[in-house]
């Protein structure tokens, strides 16, 4: 197993709204899911040494940005960085509104129009993550999967109740 990952994830959700359900369910699955299988290499910068891992990650937004605060398994401080919110305001915004149609739609609608909902929905999703990808470049290398999960949390976190 190789170290260049993740062993624990925390959301500081401290000051957020309580979560639906759904939003609950969507967190607990893409935290199994990220500490099931992820790749997380955090990139050298400023001729820093980077202390070995695996790596906890706390995610929280803190005075409107989101801050990647990652240590060693023992607790050893290895990284912290901090994103503007703005990239991600629109494809969140977008994601939501797309997760409660297809919410709405598991409900009520045939199997054909809820696949084609979801189908969207993957595709915001997708892009969510690219958006994730090209703003820790230099960072943090994740695959594409660890991205994907980590936009869901980042989704988690800027729901509003």
């Amino acid at each position: 197993m190789t170290n260049n990952r993740l062993s624990d994830v925390d959301l500081d959700d401290s000051g957020l709204p309580a979560p639906t359900p759904e939003i609950e369910q969507e967190r607990r699955v893409a935290i199994f899911d990220l500490l099931e299988d992820n790749s997380f290499e955090l990139v050298e910068r400023e001729g820093k040494l980077i202390p070995a891992g695996p790596y906890k990650l706390r995610l929280s937004i803190q005075e409107g940005r989101l801050v990647f605060d990652v240590s060693t398994a023992s607790n050893i401080p290895a990284a912290q960085f901090h994103l503007s919110l703005s990239p991600f305001r629109q494809v969140v915004k977008d994601y939501f509104l797309i997760c409660e149609s297809y919410f709405d739609a598991v409900k009520r609608l045939p199997p054909s129009q809820i696949e084609a909902i979801d189908m969207g929905r993957r595709g915001i999703h997708n892009e969510g993550s690219r958006v994730l990808e090209e703003r820790l470049e230099g960072k943090v290398r994740i695959d594409f999967d660890t991205a994907r999960r980590l936009f869901t949390l980042i989704c988690v976190m800027h729901f509003k109740g």
